[in-house]
């Protein structure tokens, strides 16, 4: 499943980006995510940890509460969130306890990744649920943004 119907997987990473611009503007670290619903993108969002004071305050679950809240459940069957960043293992977990089908990510994390660099979360049989992964849309692009981010920062 190359994207939704009505967008590319190329065409959301640009809207998470969006997203992770935002955040780096505001003083957080760069990454945006997309929740898309039945091929239309149903909530955006990105990282406010420092605004919100709240560890848990990722793109990836930003995004999943405000999905979850427009649908009326906590679960979201045929969902895809699209993310700049690998999730980490929180985000990976809520990702599969919302039931989403398939993630899109662009920047791999070595040191906190749960989709495949670090750990393996969404395919894990021990788990009641899997995911489809699609890693490294737009990585470069993804990296450099943090990486610029981190830069500036020091």
């Amino acid at each position: 499943m190359p994207g939704t119907a009505n967008h590319t997987d190329d065409e959301l990473m640009a809207l998470a980006l969006a997203e992770a611009r935002l955040a780096a503007e505001a003083g957080e670290v760069p990454v945006g995510a997309v929740v898309v619903v039945d091929g239309e993108v149903v909530a955006r969002a990105h990282n406010r940890r420092q605004a919100d004071h709240d560890p848990s305050a990722h793109a990836e679950l930003l995004a999943l509460r405000a999905a979850c809240a427009a649908a009326g459940s906590w679960r979201l069957p045929g969902a895809q969130v699209v993310v700049t960043l690998e999730p980490c293992p929180m985000c990976a977990g809520a990702l599969l306890a919302a039931r989403v089908d398939r993630v899109v990510f662009g920047a791999p994390d070595p040191k906190a990744g749960a989709l495949g660099s670090l750990y393996n979360l969404g395919a894990d049989p021990r788990l009641p649920h899997e995911l489809e992964v699609r890693a490294g849309v737009q990585a470069e692009e993804c990296g450099a943004l943090l990486a610029d981010f981190f830069v500036e920062r020091r």
